[in-house]
């Protein structure tokens, strides 16, 4: 089987918003309680956090949290989670019928997120509570003091703000599983005049509002026409959430899964853009992809749980190898929406449907997904281009014409904010990463790509993940069971990976070539030397 790509410096996307490789922490099941925060653990330190859950954590360098929720935050009172932990109380979280003893709360999550090097994407309940909650929960976070709330901080032995800039409006208000549902009129009313109190607080927040709960909602679209129409210039990003199963055992329909998370991106925008138009606004609404995973396998299981205890196993999935194939193609899927998407959280980080998993008494160890989500955060900041695919395809039921390639790149260079961010501004090129899944489960892909745009190129590393077993999985006793492997390059042999194999990517001029094999995921890094068209090395 053959591929062809044109990757071209001209051929842009747009710039990567280093929140696109963003997590999720949720008060649901072991998620806080026996995840990141477990006191008495072997490798607990004296607050309570997970050290081995934090290298993990960090290992993703992942840039943003989103907390505390979820469907826990439609009926959560945050003034329950702070102040003496003797004197928090223990409620009852209709969100998931389990007791939340609240001895893991909001400043303690703030210290943990130090810790993992991460900011805060902090929700506020729109379901049971409204304005008043909201503004106070912001003066409690962010103003310095002197008042009645960031004073109670200071109280609480906080004395500096916590600063969160990035906030969420509630979550999924059409839901008829929310607690406090709304339609979408009395919740854009409600999402405007919240994000108007908030800002006065501290003008300098981001603030997203909920879209759809899911594509598959019979409120969708119509629900983010109406909530724009009310609140379109007082918030700067709409929430999109979608999660993709293989309830029927078709990989090649799962694999598809990119193909309908780009269907769904692409609507929401249409949707914005429509909303923009009609009021005549000079503003482009952002998209904030805020939950995306595989989720399916804990369905059956999660029905027969005891009601009312604290921390149960709830949406412990326990991931594939072949999920971990749609995963890196639905992060494929938002790089090639770089342009409007500017936040995603994989959902969620530890436990709970995540990357990462822990047993009480065993260190924490990476799930199969926890790979593809790596390579896009340490290797896919920059800018995402534009490429020119020529694959065959399959017919699959539920989304048309799947194409066998599924395939993104991104160019980091001295020019862009990623390089910048992250230190590389004096760079002398650049780094050129390309990510592709051969889809088809028989036949190897012999990848052509040409590559215009820049000066001599070579090959940092070739990464490749296949494993013979679709059904193959990590676990505490087995943890590499199912890793990735170097087969070429000059960056091959990291800690953690398979042996350096023979072959991998091949540079001749401007023109990479790459056998791709069955199912199989797989990331070629390329450095660039100084662009030839300008003798600089920006895009």
């Amino acid at each position: 089987m053959k591929a062809r790509v044109r990757i071209d410096r001209d051929y842009r996307i747009g710039e990567v918003d280093r929140r696109l490789f963003g997590s999720f922490i949720e008060h649901l099941g072991r998620a806080v309680y026996g995840g990141i925060y477990e006191p008495g653990h072997p490798f607990a330190e004296g607050r309570g956090f997970r050290r081995d859950v934090l290298d993990l954590v960090r290992e993703l360098k992942v840039p943003v949290v989103r907390y505390p929720g979820g469907n826990f935050v439609s009926s959560f009172d945050w003034e329950d989670s702070v102040g003496p932990v003797e004197s928090r109380p223990r409620r009852l979280d209709l969100a998931w019928r389990t007791t939340e003893p609240n001895t893991f709360g909001l400043n303690e999550f703030m210290a943990w997120a130090k810790e993992a090097g991460t900011e805060v994407m902090m929700a506020v309940n729109l379901g049971t509570r409204g304005i008043d909650a909201a503004r106070n929960l912001v003066e409690y976070c962010n103003h310095p003091g002197g008042t009645r709330w960031s004073d109670l901080r200071r109280s609480h032995g906080v004395a500096d703000p916590h600063g969160i800039r990035l906030w969420c409006l509630g979550n999924e208000m059409d839901g008829p599983w929310q607690v406090g549902q709304k339609s979408a009129a009395e919740y854009g009313i409600l999402a405007r005049e919240t994000a108007k109190a908030m800002r006065l607080v501290d003008p300098g927040l981001e603030l997203v509002a909920c879209g759809s709960s899911f594509q598959g909602m019979p409120t969708f679209p119509a629900w983010e026409a109406t909530v724009l129409d009310l609140c379109y210039e007082t918030v700067d990003y709409l929430s999109l959430h979608s999660y993709y199963g293989n309830r029927s055992d078709n990989i090649g329909e799962f694999l598809g899964a990119s193909v309908g998370m780009d269907s769904f991106i692409k609507s929401v925008v249409a949707t914005c853009d429509h909303v923009k138009a009609a009021k005549r606004s000079k503003k482009s609404m952002m998209l904030s992809f805020d939950e995306w995973n595989v989720w399916f396998h804990t369905d059956s299981e999660d029905r027969h749980r005891d009601p009312w205890t604290v921390a149960p196993s709830l949406l412990e999935d326990v991931y594939t190898f072949e999920d971990a194939l749609v995963v890196g193609c639905l992060i494929i899927a938002l790089l090639k929406n770089a342009d409007r998407v500017k936040i995603a959280c994989l959902a969620q980080l530890v436990n709970v449907i995540a990357p990462i998993m822990t047993e009480t008494g065993a260190a924490a160890w990476r799930q199969t997904i926890f790979y593809p989500f790596l390579h896009a955060s340490l290797y896919g900041r920059g800018v995402s281009l534009d490429l020119r695919v020529e694959s065959g395809s399959y017919a699959s039921a539920k989304y048309g014409e799947i194409p066998w390639l599924e395939a993104a790149a991104v160019f980091s260079g001295s020019g862009t904010a990623a390089a910048v961010a992250d230190g590389a501004a004096d760079l002398p090129g650049g780094e050129l990463t390309i990510f592709a899944v051969n889809r088809s489960p028989t036949e190897a892909m012999d990848l052509e790509a040409s590559i215009g745009g820049y000066g001599p190129l070579r090959v940092l590393e070739s990464i490749e993940y296949a494993h013979p077993d679709l059904k193959a999985v990590n676990t505490a006793a087995n943890p590499d069971r199912v890793i990735p492997r170097h087969v070429g390059g000059t960056g091959g042999g990291a800690a953690g990976y398979g042996a350096v194999g023979s072959g991998g990517a091949r540079v001749e001029g401007k023109r990479l070539s790459v056998r791709l094999s069955p199912l199989s995921w797989n990331v070629i890094r390329l450095q660039t030397a100084k662009d030839v068209r300008t003798g600089g090395d920006t895009l």
